[in-house]
């Protein structure tokens, strides 16, 4: 499968007379844009052969279902009633899109070295990233549209899963409703945590669908926690970062985890339950 088998491939799955495509050779990417106001996606086309390659069909039908709820939603309608909106806090990497296609402004706040928070109206299946002009129309500060997402992303249910390695506890937020990375700012949550850590808690976002916490008790963690991260930020749709984060009463500090060839710390089949581990929990959430 090269780039130009899989331009074919999603115009072909994503016919349809309101949208119109257009291929950039040199970037190697597709843009999918509606017909009527131009508004769309553009996705990186080799980034999705490469994922094509282990996850085949799944990967395709990923980037269609994003596509279309993506185009569904970017019709011209107003969002311009505060108390209707559901607004929710969204981590991205610092090297993601700071304007919209239109030019206009995110609004974004720095988090850490390795992470922004970004803001968005919450569309049901989708959700769309806030401007500065919506800011005017919603007529909200950015002070209190902080707080509305704070206060949003403090009512989600936080349910985990737990798993073990060479005495050290890793916790898992999988629950696919496009704000589990978003549950990194949920302070309360993770001092909760915290309050049950016996070593040094790292916490990580690899991308937006999962938040990993690790209780680290031995230096085995950390090279685990490390290969770990690195997994799902390179299957992840919207990647963050492969970079775990110190965390202690609600302060982040970036860690840069330098892995030896011990092999009991790279023991394979620590890292093969892992991966089965995680591949139990998206194959759970898909049903």
């Amino acid at each position: 499968m090269n780039v130009f088998q899989m331009r074919d491939k999603l115009k072909d799955r994503l016919s349809n007379p309101n949208v119109k495509f257009s291929f950039n050779r040199e970037d190697e990417t597709l843009r999918i844009s509606r017909v009527d106001n131009g508004k769309g996606v553009t996705v990186k086309l080799s980034t999705i052969v490469a994922k094509y390659k282990e996850q085949k069909e799944n990967i395709v039908d990923e980037i269609v279902y994003y596509v279309e709820e993506a185009i569904e939603q970017m019709k011209e309608e107003s969002i311009s009633n505060v108390n209707s909106a559901q607004i929710m806090p969204v981590l991205r990497s610092p090297s993601f899109d700071k304007k919209d296609k239109n030019g206009n402004d995110f609004v974004i706040e720095k988090h850490t070295a390795e992470t922004n928070i970004y803001y968005a109206v919450d569309l049901g299946k989708s959700y769309r990233l806030m401007d500065e002009t919506m800011l005017e129309t919603m007529k909200l500060s950015k002070q209190q549209l902080k707080e509305m997402a704070l206060f949003n992303v403090r009512k989600l249910e936080n349910k985990y899963t737990t798993d073990e390695v060479k005495g050290n506890i890793f916790y898992f937020v999988n629950s696919n409703d496009g704000y589990d990375a978003s549950r990194i700012l949920n302070t309360t949550f993770l001092n909760e945590i915290q309050e049950q850590c016996e070593g040094e808690m790292l916490v990580a976002v690899p991308h937006q669908d999962v938040l990993i916490i690790a209780d680290i008790r031995n230096k085995t963690g950390y090279d685990v926690m490390a290969h770990l991260t690195m997994e799902f930020f390179t299957k992840g749709l919207v990647p963050i970062t492969s970079l775990s984060l110190a965390y202690d009463k609600g302060h982040f500090e970036p860690i840069f985890i330098l892995g030896k060839n011990n092999k009991q710390k790279r023991n394979p089949d620590v890292i093969q339950r892992l991966e089965a581990t995680r591949k139990e929990y998206e194959n759970k959430d898909k049903k």
